[in-house]
């Protein structure tokens, strides 16, 4: 009798629960009486479930705490990136909106059911320390991160500004563990970085991440190459994770024809079938273009790859994509919780999918690391070791010296050769 009474209780809180989701205005799909049924037999079976782990476990069990261990489980089963979030877990997540906080600068998620990082942020301990996109992280403090959610992961590795965290990695490509030690600081993330002229009238610019400014910010950097001539643009999404979709919008639509299409999405409901036209009042189309994308670039820098790509607006350069081309959806509950889920996924304008995919490359070419003092020391002998010492001033001022990037310096010849084909047409 008691089970039973107990099996009540469980049923009508799941109809609660459920009752809160439409509360939040999720529109969920008529059910057939069949898989009505089969619904409410699985929620005794959970009731049941409840009611035995309540009399029968080691230790007393709160309610809630079984609650939502079971919402957690069941939104990590669906994909890596829905989740059910406890009401701090929540608010942590609402601390990134803020655009600054305290921890390492990695972008993270579950590929390959590997906790992988998608990029190290330009300027932060993770960057500094050398951290690359793909790297693996199997260990957070010495801890197995085998079986760890994405905010268990962020929840390690955020901490007092100050603190320290080990990180053990798995460099795939050289087949052996990394061990890392990083500091954790206030991380302040500025979206549109290096807006200059590089060469002969060709202009570089790099967007960090898509933020609510990334818009402003880009039309303020154009004006201003511009207004120096440029005659050519690199824009560097090399590392981009991504951030918001308006963002990522606003930056393609700079350079595409007004009504385009930048991007749709397509899930299970119709209001989720939703395509992003190009409103820009005066794009830009009359220079060439050359996009650098490598496997760091994700989400929103997938998205502006994948348009300016379909719409012939400019030639993609680098390697292959991350491949997150998933939509979630943040929906709070009562109680201060909240349901991040999976709604909808991302096309090109050509209808290509990005979640899984990624996008791939006009031009391949792996970035291959140089420079001028790494040169320098390889070319020293053994008996030379004191003369560097001696040399130590002159070699610290090298250092600064601006590092060779072979796919810039491809992007550069690209645009050159575009300008002379252009003007070769033109007679």
């Amino acid at each position: 009798m008691r089970k039973k009474f107990l099996g009540s209780i469980f049923i009508i809180s799941l109809i609660s629960i459920f009752a809160l989701v439409s509360e939040a205005k999720i529109k969920l799909f008529k059910e057939s009486p069949k898989k009505s049924d089969e619904l409410y037999q699985q929620l005794e079976l959970f009731a049941e479930t409840i009611s035995l782990v309540r009399a029968n476990y080691v230790e007393e069990v709160g309610i809630k705490d079984l609650i939502y261990g079971a919402l957690k489980g069941m939104l990590s089963s669906l994909d890596p990136h829905s989740q059910f979030m406890d009401p701090d877990t929540y608010n942590e997540i609402k601390v990134e909106t803020e655009g600054e906080f305290g921890g390492l600068g990695i972008v993270i998620s579950i590929k390959d059911e590997l906790l992988t990082i998608i990029s190290p942020i330009d300027g932060t301990p993770a960057e500094r320390a050398g951290l690359k996109a793909g790297d693996r992280i199997v260990k957070i403090d010495g801890v197995s991160t085998k079986g760890i959610t994405l905010m268990e992961a962020v929840k390690k590795l955020r901490g007092t500004p100050g603190t320290k965290v080990n990180l053990t990695i798995l460099r795939e490509e050289e087949r052996k563990l990394l061990e890392f030690t990083l500091e954790r600081a206030i991380i302040k993330i500025e979206s549109v970085k290096e807006a200059k002229i590089i060469e002969d009238k060709i202009g570089y610019i790099r967007i960090i991440e898509f933020q609510e400014k990334t818009g402003n910010d880009l039309e303020k950097a154009l004006d201003k190459l511009e207004a120096e001539g440029m005659e050519g643009l690199i824009i560097d999404l090399r590392n981009n994770p991504g951030g918001l979709l308006d963002a990522a919008v606003a930056v393609a639509e700079k350079f595409i024809a007004p009504g385009k299409v930048v991007v749709s999405t397509k899930g299970r409901v119709m209001s989720q079938n939703l395509e992003f036209p190009a409103r820009a009042k005066k794009p830009r189309l009359d220079y060439p273009l050359v996009v650098l994308i490598n496997e760091g670039s994700a989400s929103a820098s997938e998205i502006v790859a994948g348009c300016l790509h379909d719409h012939n607006r400019a030639i993609l350069l680098g390697t292959k994509t991350f491949g997150k081309g998933s939509v979630q959806t943040v929906i709070p509950l009562k109680d201060g919780s909240a349901v991040r889920l999976t709604t909808s996924k991302y096309f090109t304008p050509a209808g290509n999918p990005i979640h899984g995919v990624g996008i791939n490359p006009d031009i391949e070419i792996p970035f291959e690391e140089e420079s001028t003092v790494k040169e320098k020391k390889e070319a020293l002998k053994p008996e030379q070791i004191f003369e560097e010492i001696e040399e130590k001033e002159e070699l610290s001022l090298e250092k600064t010296k601006p590092v060779y990037d072979n796919q810039i310096q491809r992007a550069i010849d690209l645009l050159k050769g575009l300008r002379v084909y252009s003007r070769w047409m033109q007679k």
